[in-house]
């Protein structure tokens, strides 16, 4: 080796690289490669994974307002069991706005999609204004009612003596 001319160290020296390009640094040039595609790949899931994060936030904060929205509802509706502690205080109403109460008959339940109706035919008498305070109490209850198919009728005059 002493004896090479200086093309022959030259060579000597591209072969070395040579072998190490081949051996050591393309094998390292196509694992990090395979790292960075890895790496594109990982990103991507990333961000998915960060878009879905904060959908689940919204949707999750979503979920707790219609549950707290519903629970309010819920007041609105009326369990089997609170029943007849409904009937007793649209009885107090009536009575309470001075209405006689003619005819109270609760009727059967009408099952709907996600409630119930629950017709209660009622007749009363009483003055204009009583019945209309009546009504007025009965749209502050924390209940839902309808009230559908009523009739007013004037009665005969009546003296007090």
């Amino acid at each position: 080796m002493k004896n090479w001319p200086w093309y022959g160290y030259v060579l000597f020296a591209a072969l070395i690289f040579a072998l190490a390009f081949f051996f050591y640094f393309k094998p390292q040039n196509a694992k990090l490669t395979a790292l960075k595609t890895e790496r594109i790949k990982v990103e991507g899931e990333v961000q998915n994974l960060k878009q879905k994060k904060r959908e689940l936030d919204k949707i999750e904060a979503d979920i707790i307002a219609m549950t707290a929205k519903l629970k309010t509802l819920e007041i609105n509706i009326p369990q089997r069991k609170e029943t007849a502690d409904i009937l007793r205080q649209i009885q107090t109403l009536a009575y309470d706005s001075r209405l006689d109460v003619l005819r109270f008959a609760p009727g059967t339940e009408i099952n709907k999609d996600f409630y119930a109706e629950w017709p209660i035919p009622i007749q009363v008498s009483g003055n204009y204004h009583n019945l209309g305070m009546f009504f007025d109490r009965l749209s502050k209850f924390p209940r839902v009612f309808t009230i559908e198919n009523f009739t007013i009728k004037s009665l005969a005059r009546q003296t007090d003596l």
